[in-house]
């Protein structure tokens, strides 16, 4: 489902701490773990067993402000036709020694938390956003991928994977790359990013990928009340992410033809499902046409008009089971067909691309390694992997209630000063909780899902609500069915 970023007003803080505390966001690092990462990040970077690649061109591409550099990129035109992507993503686990505390801290958190006054990192921050992360100007060692592109925008051959020393030439961001994109001045590595990103973005329509776009939204005063704004994703985050999504596809096949590996898997949305979407739709205000598929209205939707935002959350959230998928001699068959896919990106796919962030990265970089070199796979990696999945549902868990806990603070503050008024929704599903009969609503404006305690509404209908209770501090918000509404 998409990322949504929050931020909130600064007065908010202690109702954040209080989050915090309450949904147990790790915070300080074991004494033995921090020790560990600060002798892993200050020992010399040893060049045995790295190519040296520091001479390849490569940038970094990530939102303003970041420090947690995962890959560095860069796109060349082949002679032959098509493109060539070398994809160079942190080597974490040369910092990572299995087994020790680190190691054991790292499958207890599973993933970095992103919140609206800060991250809980999944690594120290001397290996994070230290000797890790891929800095610009600075020597780093990298998993390095290159993969040839043909012109339908599918791989072409199989990948090339080796560990390698890179130095990034610079570290962008979004705004001035997509300004230096539109004026025709863009670093060399990325100005074939926007002719790459939408041959692939093509090729994923064509297979039947569903383009869940980041919601980025931020709740700011607006007089006595509060407003929500949003941002519309620049065209070359789009372009960005379908390199990621490319190599995390070439990483599912290299396991898959290894017969040993973690995927990242999503069923296909069954058809209650879209029929729930069609309903937040109708809520919503958005148009869904004749003859328009799921994909179709998804790809539409800007998030940055609110109710747009809104359904794409809607929609993200409906893609249910999505989970890891591990196998192997000793696991679990070889998957195939449908049980081997990501519903969303209509292949099978591998998360690969943030080890610094994500556990299960670093798992699947040693596999590709060792896989295309004909290696054997290491023992700590095959002695992991049947816990993987549970570990990353775990972490996966608590990051969706972090992400949600967010959103009901900001829902309730957007509805706070609403008290008393009317507000319009649709009947998205009903059911019974504790002998009492419930129903999701999405209001349009401001746009806000609440569980509805009343008798008798039915899926697809409109019902008028008065806002009873928003309280930031409890993150709750009560509607009431109007009395003949």
């Amino acid at each position: 489902m998409p990322a949504v970023r929050v931020r909130l007003p600064g007065e908010l803080a202690p109702l954040l701490a209080a989050l915090r505390t309450e949904l147990e966001v790790p915070t300080a690092f074991p004494d033995a773990a921090e020790a560990e990462a600060r002798a892993a990040a200050t020992a010399p970077v040893a060049a045995d067993g790295y190519a040296d690649e520091t001479g390849r061109l490569l940038v970094t591409l990530d939102p303003p402000g970041s420090t947690d550099l995962d890959q560095a990129l860069g796109l060349r035109r082949r002679a032959a036709g098509g493109f060539e992507l070398d994809y160079a993503i942190a080597d974490v686990g040369s910092f990572v020694r299995p087994g020790g505390a680190l190691d054991a801290e790292t499958h207890v958190r599973g993933e970095t938390l992103y919140l609206p006054d800060g991250r809980a990192p999944l690594h120290p921050d001397v290996i994070g956003t230290g000797a890790g992360s891929l800095l610009p100007g600075q020597v780093r060692r990298a998993v390095l991928w290159t993969i040839a592109i043909d012109a339908d925008g599918n791989p072409s051959g199989d990948p090339v994977v080796r560990r390698a020393l890179v130095r990034s030439r610079a570290q962008l961001d979004y705004v001035s790359t997509q300004a230096a994109l539109d004026a025709g001045t863009a670093a060399e590595p990325i100005t074939l990013l926007p002719e790459v990103g939408g041959l692939l973005a093509r090729a994923g329509t064509a297979r039947g990928a569903v383009d869940l776009p980041d919601v980025d939204q931020e709740v700011v005063r607006d007089g006595d009340g509060y407003r929500l704004d949003l941002r519309t994703p620049l065209p070359c985050e789009g372009h960005n992410a379908q390199l990621s999504l490319l190599t995390g596809r070439a990483a599912a096949a290299v396991m898959l033809r290894a017969g040993l590996g973690l995927l990242r898997t999503v069923p296909p949305l069954q058809p209650e499902q879209v029929d729930t979407v069609r309903r937040a739709a109708r809520a919503l205000g958005v148009r869904w046409g004749d003859g328009k598929s799921y994909a179709d209205v998804i790809r539409d939707l800007d998030p940055a008009i609110p109710h747009q935002a809104a359904l794409l959350f809607a929609a993200g959230r409906l893609l249910r089971g999505s989970g890891y998928l591990a196998f192997g001699p000793g696991i679990a068959d070889v998957p195939s067909g449908p049980k081997a896919e990501h519903a969303a990106v209509a292949a099978p796919y591998a998360h690969a691309t943030a080890p610094l962030r994500r556990l299960a990265d670093r798992y699947v970089s040693e596999i590709c390694l060792n896989a295309t070199a004909g290696r054997p796979i290491p023992d700590w990696v095959r002695a992991a992997l049947p816990h993987l999945p549970h570990e990353m549902a775990a972490a996966d868990q608590r990051g969706h209630n972090v992400e949600r806990a967010v959103l009901d603070l900001a829902e309730a503050l957007l509805m706070s000063t609403r008290i008393g008024s009317t507000v319009d929704g649709v009947v998205l599903s009903t059911s019974t909780h504790a002998d009492r009969p419930t129903a999701m609503v999405q209001v349009n404006d401001p746009p806000v899902r609440c569980t509805v305690e009343a008798d008798g509404l039915t899926p697809g209908s409109t019902v008028a609500l008065r806002v009873a209770a928003a309280d930031p501090a409890t993150r709750r918000v009560r509607l009431e069915p109007q009395v003949g509404g």
